[in-house]
């Protein structure tokens, strides 16, 4: 697996799998404006498996993902800032968003590429509330600025259409579907 996630450590190691973690530094994870929102996050995925295979045994696999979130058309990675992530969670409040993880199963002589999503809605989160989660939690790391995981999924996510584990970061029902069929 190639991810700096702990929590996408945590979502493959459930699957009983035996896999190592590698991790190549500076690799672009931008896309062209006129792509799809909901082919980016592959297209993101696909470009870090490409950075990897020049390192790949005849044996390896390697998986790579990206996850985005879109609210009202605005594709959010992770933020920047507090500012950014207050923006971010302000945005995705009293509303529905899509989660989009786009995974690459990848060999030295091919690629299966796919992506999941899940709708996913919020209360109206107040200021006092954000201004919590930020300051307790750090969401720096995250697409959106939340961890469904964390105390804002407890407390702010009314409904979730999709997979839970999709808005973790990881869709390991799909994977453990499309590594079945290899």
């Amino acid at each position: 697996m190639a991810s700096n996630s702990p929590r996408r450590r945590e979502l493959l190691a459930g699957l009983g799998l035996d896999f190592e973690v590698r991790i190549l530094p500076g690799i672009d994870e931008s896309y062209p404006p006129t792509l799809p929102v909901e082919q980016i996050a592959e297209h993101i995925a696909a470009k870090k498996a490409d950075a990897y295979r020049e390192q790949m045994s005849a044996d390896e696999l390697i998986i790579t993902a990206d996850t985005i979130v879109v609210a009202a058309g605005e594709v959010m990675g992770k933020p920047h800032d507090a500012a950014d992530a207050r923006r971010m969670l302000h945005a995705l409040s009293n509303r529905t968003h899509q989660v989009i993880t786009g995974v690459c199963l990848t060999t030295q002589h091919m690629q299966k590429r796919f992506s999941v999503t899940t709708d996913v809605t919020f209360k109206a989160l107040t200021d006092k509330e954000i201004d919590y989660y930020i300051a307790t939690y750090r969401p720096y790391d995250k697409a959106g600025a939340y961890g469904i995981q964390e105390w804002i999924g407890y407390i702010g996510v009314t409904g979730l259409n999709g997979s839970y584990f999709n808005v973790m970061g990881l869709p390991v029902q799909r994977i453990y579907t499309e590594l079945d069929k290899m």
